[in-house]
């Protein structure tokens, strides 16, 4: 169970830790003639029990392998390379040995950078950074010294790096750009005395009280728009390692037909230590009259037994995958053909979990986390499932299709004049299908829409 739910990249360091820790397991292909004859059976350490060494030297060597020798010796592996280039707040740093500092406002400042979240705000407190200088740093300085320190801070590129909140990383930046422009001008007075009104959009109280019309307050909120809400982001070098998704399945359509693959990832070559098998038959012989041999004789077959239980389990795994998603691929047939997210069919895991005669806990392990590739993107296999809901006519559909054209009646509304909830229920509801006006706004949160209001256009 724990094999089956690991993603296809945290296999590989799983594996790579088994073969680690069981010096019987090797990678590669098993090519080697069986060298042993079948022999009959010894007693193990305690001489109460019995066991057959053919269970451990089989010629059946398939047993003990996950995949066949059949790639080329040509064939390139490729390895993702990790980034060795420096973060933002090295960058920072770099900016602050420009500065004519003291020895105090540097580590000052260092503190601030170094407090910075990956967005390039600072989350931490004035009075906590006045703490750690003085029990970390030995540096007494009062709030107002950290203060001032944090304004110079604040002038570094990018702009709005070391602000406390959006509204001040927005300021920042709109008064680097003051030029006269009158469009700015506006835009910071929004910021500085409306910022409220602005984020619930509130714009004809914004345009009231500044006593514009509604081209200008347009231009203003053009110019706050451009502006960057994660300054931190703004570099490269701050940006992330984000694993990079590696689908465990290939579905392809070609001819009208669908194939479907396992990632050879999933498929690793492995095998028991041949040199294990020569060790077991050494000390086997001598069991008998050897505490020393019987001891490493119950090492070995320890050492041999895990490796051909992990063995068991990958091939395991690798079957469970194969028999889910032909399951999912099967009974989601027309979509895979057609990529017409309207066509996907109600599915829950107890559907797939009774075609294939698994747990649906096991389906579920198999659904959270994993991902196939397909003509129309890469998906995880949850995306496939969804609830069934009725329509006029008594057909039972899917979710993801009331959600697809909820999303399209959104997305080709009037953002002059968007569609409130209840007029997005009488849309669906004239197409045929039940749905009350809080499934409505239910649906529109998991599509992360915001309500009309905040969806709409100047």
């Amino acid at each position: 169970m724990k094999l089956l739910q690991v993603p296809t990249m945290e296999l590989d360091q799983r594996i790579k830790q088994e073969l680690e820790e069981n010096p019987a397991l090797e990678e590669g292909a098993d090519d080697f003639e069986d060298e042993f004859e079948q022999q009959d059976e010894f007693d193990d350490e305690d001489g109460d029990e019995e066991f057959d060494l053919s269970d451990y030297l089989d010629d059946d060597s398939a047993d003990y392998k996950t995949q066949a020798n059949n790639h080329s010796k040509d064939d390139e592996e490729r390895v993702i390379p990790l980034s060795g280039e420096q973060s933002f707040q090295e960058k920072l740093t770099e900016q602050l040995h420009l500065l004519y500092l003291e020895d105090d406002q540097f580590t000052i400042a260092d503190v601030i950078i170094g407090n910075l979240d990956e967005s390039g705000y600072l989350n931490r407190s004035i009075e906590a950074i006045v703490d750690d200088l003085a029990f970390s740093m030995n540096v007494d300085v009062s709030e107002k010294d950290v203060l001032d320190i944090l304004q110079l801070v604040q002038e570094l590129d990018p702009a709005g790096v070391g602000a406390r909140n959006l509204q001040e990383c927005l300021l920042i930046q709109i008064k680097r750009k003051q030029d006269g422009d009158i469009s700015r001008y506006t835009a910071k007075k929004i910021l500085e005395n409306h910022f409220e009104e602005f984020t619930k959009k509130h714009y004809d109280k914004i345009a009231k009280k500044l006593e514009i019309d509604d081209h200008d307050l347009k231009d203003a909120i053009d110019e706050i728009l451009k502006l960057n809400p994660k300054p931190g982001g703004s570099m490269r070098e701050s940006a992330k390692n984000y694993q990079q998704i590696i689908p465990d399945f290939t579905l392809f359509e070609s001819e009208g037909r669908l194939e479907l693959g396992l990632n050879g990832r999933n498929a690793p070559e492995l095998k028991v230590s041949r040199e294990y098998e020569t060790m077991l038959r050494s000390y086997a012989e001598g069991a008998k009259s050897s505490k020393s041999d019987k001891d490493a004789l119950s090492f070995v077959r320890q050492k041999l037994d895990g490796a051909k239980w992990f063995i068991d389990a990958i091939k395991q795994r690798q079957q469970t995958l194969l028999l889910t998603m032909g399951a999912i691929m099967d009974y989601q047939e027309a979509y895979f053909l057609s990529g017409d997210e309207t066509k996907l069919r109600p599915m829950i895991l107890k559907d797939i979990a009774d075609v294939v005669g698994l747990d649906i806990s096991t389906i579920s392990r198999v659904a959270n986390s994993k991902f196939v590739q397909t003509n129309y993107g890469i998906f995880p296999l949850k995306y496939f499932f969804s609830e069934s809901l009725s329509t006029d006519s008594g057909e039972e559909v899917s979710t993801r299709e009331v959600k697809k054209i909820l999303s399209d009646a959104i997305e080709a509304e009037d953002k002059h004049n968007p569609l409130t909830d209840e007029k997005l229920m009488d849309l669906l509801n004239e197409k045929g299908y039940n749905i009350a006006r809080r499934t409505v706004a239910k649906y529109r949160e998991q599509l992360n829409i915001p309500v009309a209001r905040m969806r709409k256009e100047l």
